[in-house]
């Protein structure tokens, strides 16, 4: 069938990896596998088997409410379901190559659920088994269309790898989000003036008190996006300081570097570097993924003296 070729397979393929950047774009992904299969609706389910959590759901558009109520029947209450949660990872389980039509029909899911929307059977998948995710892929067809076929179920198969590797970068990503908003709230909530950069003084992230201080221009500012001081000279010394940190990490302890910053008739102001490790802050923050040449990220306090 044409309808299922390789060129709509890329398609549907290129939009599902697009789903890992924006999330979004899943119920568009489920759109196009229902009308591609010629379905009525089609769900997609990331799952943490420790607290049965749901990591992320999506699905073709469908009556809500009947959604919901589909929650309520148990693993088993759902003819075939059961199989395809303890079966082999990217297969397809059509529901009626694991129960006659006869059992289908008097079941009780089918007489009070399905029956009455127009339905017959799903096709699942297995797309996700590790040891804290499980991942449920599946298409339920109208009454008035044959049986899933053995073409429609290689070509679900096709794209459960996909479906896998996406789901898993989003659901990565997603707890990163998570992380990186946690460790950049704390610093946003510091009193004093915090300035993330790179080996080269690139600013990589200014919490609210500095961007303050970058935005007024008085003991610093971002020039090209770089770190500087008021003058050419403590410019220069404040781009050393960093990149001397940059090289002797071990050797900085905890005090880092202070560098006097503020200029005649100004209040004493010192700016201290301080390396950022390889740990789980920089991780959190984001910056573990950032160019060469941006790191290591320096952690830059400033601090003002009273005379």
């Amino acid at each position: 069938m044409s309808r299922l070729g390789d060129e709509i397979l890329s398609s549907i393929i290129g939009d599902i990896y697009d789903c890992a950047l924006s999330p979004e774009g899943w119920t568009g992904v489920m759109t196009r596998i229902t009308s591609t299969i010629d379905a009525a609706y089609t769900t997609i389910a990331l799952t943490s088997v420790t607290d049965s959590r749901g990591r992320f759901a999506a699905q073709s558009p469908w009556d809500a409410e009947q959604l919901r109520a589909l929650q309520d029947y148990e693993l088993d209450a759902i003819p075939g379901l059961r199989a395809a949660v303890i079966g082999d990872i990217d297969l397809p389980q059509r529901t009626l190559s694991l129960v006659s039509e006869g059992e289908l029909e008097q079941s009780a899911f089918f007489q009070e659920w399905a029956k009455p929307q127009g339905l017959r059977e799903a096709c699942t998948t297995k797309f996700v088994h590790t040891a804290d995710r499980i991942g449920l892929f599946s298409t339920t067809t109208w009454a008035n269309r044959p049986p899933i076929s053995a073409e429609e179920q290689r070509f679900l198969a096709l794209l459960s790898p996909h479906l896998r590797r996406a789901s898993l970068i989003g659901d990565l990503l997603d707890q990163t989000r998570v992380t990186t908003g946690m460790y950049r709230g704390v610093l946003d909530s510091l009193a004093v003036p915090v300035i993330l950069t790179g080996a080269d003084g690139a600013v990589l992230h200014a919490n609210a008190h500095a961007a303050k201080l970058l935005d007024e221009r008085i003991l610093l500012r971002s020039r090209n996006g770089v770190l500087q001081a008021q003058t050419p000279m403590v410019s220069r010394a404040l781009l050393e300081a960093i990149g001397a940190a940059a090289h002797a990490d071990a050797l900085l302890g905890s005090r880092g570097i202070g560098l006097p910053i503020s200029t005649p008739g100004q209040s004493p102001a010192v700016a201290y570097i301080l390396p950022l490790s390889e740990g789980t802050a920089r991780a959190a923050l984001g910056l573990h993924a950032l160019p060469c040449s941006y790191q290591p990220p320096f952690r830059l306090r400033l601090r003002q003296k009273r005379c």
